[in-house]
């Protein structure tokens, strides 16, 4: 994952899901230091720069409206924008209009020139895996680099049964994202030209048993949602994983994804590990409170 410094580091399963691990390293002084364990890993995590990120919400919204808030965003210091990967809104008014994630993404890629962009999280059965990869390796190039590939195994069965693709069960689901990951990536190793940023991959999800163990072996970057202690407890089953696949788990970004509510109590959030606070923001986009964010995470 492309970090202006060096860190630990969707969607839950029902999409298929935005902080850095310990650095995997251990004090050549065991055991020398009087305070407790969780009073030092406490003291590491403020230690480390905290990302903060939005997600443009794209239900109920303009185009124009949409690309002045990743301006805006981006004007203001955010480390990423993401856009939802919904045909039809999620929330609210069933019958608002959206827009398509991955044509929007290339316009915001061409209006901002900091943040990173990524989908928050790209339903993999939306698109063939093979046109995916060339659409994320075009917006790359668009952005300068700045492009984050963010799956997920997806969940909202109205996209779907709308838009004719098969819903099946959820273990179908997991494990269409487990098989076309691979074939993104032989993608991206032909496509010309390639690539000019890492394009780092950001699995979301919260399943311990399939979707955390996709995270650890094939991802640079992991996204869930809260409450704090639920983080804890999946990025702790994360580093499990990663321990059984032999990742470290230092590798895999952190990232949580917040409601708007919820950024009042952020620190909670990177007290268990995140590094990555990702705030969900819907139309008309108000930046009071993440600029606060902002703000406040700089000043740490």
């Amino acid at each position: 994952m492309r970090n202006r410094s060096q860190i630990h580091r969707c969607e839950p399963d029902r999409t298929g899901s935005d902080g850095i691990c310990s650095d995997g390293t251990e004090s050549d002084d065991t055991g020398s230091d009087s305070r407790g364990t969780d009073e030092l890993e406490k003291q590491t995590l403020t230690t480390q720069q905290i990302k903060v990120g939005v997600q443009l919400q794209q239900q109920g919204s303009s185009i124009d409206a949409i690309l002045e808030a990743a301006r805006t965003f981006d004007s203001v210091g955010v480390d990423s924008i993401w856009v939802w990967d919904h045909f039809f809104p999620i929330i609210g008014d069933p019958n608002a209009g959206s827009f398509e994630a991955y044509s929007l993404l290339a316009a915001i890629a061409t209006q901002t020139n900091r943040a990173t962009l990524g989908v928050l999280v790209t339903g993999i059965a939306y698109r063939n895996a093979n046109l995916l990869a060339d659409m994320a390796r075009t917006i790359d190039h668009l952005s300068g680099g700045r492009f984050v590939l963010g799956l997920g195994s997806g969940w909202f069965q109205r996209d779907y049964d709308d838009y004719g693709y098969e819903f099946g069960t959820a273990g179908d689901r997991l494990r269409h994202l487990e098989r076309e990951i691979g074939t993104i990536k032989d993608r991206l190793s032909l496509l010309e030209p390639p690539a000019i940023g890492p394009m780092p991959i950001l699995i979301g999800g919260s399943g311990p048993k399939v979707t955390l163990r996709i995270t650890a072996e094939h991802a640079d970057a992991w996204n869930s949602f809260g409450p704090a202690d639920g983080f804890a407890r999946l990025s702790g089953i994360l580093d499990d994983w990663c321990a059984k696949v032999g990742r470290n788990p230092s590798e895999i970004e952190r990232t949580v994804t917040l409601s708007v509510d919820e950024v009042a109590r952020w620190q909670d959030f990177v007290d268990v590990g995140a590094t990555h606070l990702i705030v969900m923001v819907p139309h008309p986009f108000d930046s009071e409170k993440v600029v606060d964010l902002v703000s406040q995470v700089s000043s740490r």
